[in-house]
């Protein structure tokens, strides 16, 4: 999908504030509030944009994470495809490098961690090495960045 300036500027904006009304956002763009809202509906039904709420997992009661590095024995894509599936993951990546797949993890407890290691990601096939780095707490957490 190409984006245009206005598609830009919308990502933007809803960047830094994603409850922003359409009536809101449509002047901050230069459109109508209904050629806004079809604007950002194009953009969420392309899979450009998705509006979520951003939470800190520690306040949910997600008191172990972790980034897992993962190095496979053949095929990244099939491995990446099963880490992703695991409900604790969050975020799994393919990666160039020392590690094949990397993938954030949050569990409500050491212990569910340990489990999600030892028997749910050491378990795919395919998995030849995992080393876990634990986080204390989140440092930066950053999701705005400009549209290309």
């Amino acid at each position: 999908m190409t984006l245009d300036a206005i598609d830009k500027r919308i990502i933007d904006e809803l960047q830094r504030d994603g409850r922003m009304s359409y009536a809101d956002l449509a002047p901050l763009v230069g459109l109508s509030a209904a050629a806004t809202r079809q604007r950002v509906q194009r953009l969420t039904d392309s899979g450009v944009l998705q509006i979520v709420a951003v939470t800190d997992p520690l306040a949910l009661g997600y008191n172990s994470m972790a980034m897992f590095c993962i190095t496979v024995e053949h095929d990244a894509q099939a491995v990446a495809d099963a880490v992703g599936a695991l409900p604790s993951v969050i975020y799994a990546v393919l990666s160039a490098g020392g590690y094949d797949v990397l993938a954030e993890v949050l569990c409500e407890s050491n212990d569910e961690m340990f489990d999600v290691l030892n028997h749910q990601v050491r378990t795919i096939p395919g998995v030849r090495e995992v080393q876990a780095f634990p986080y204390f707490r989140i440092h930066t957490h950053r999701f705005r960045w400009a549209a290309r």
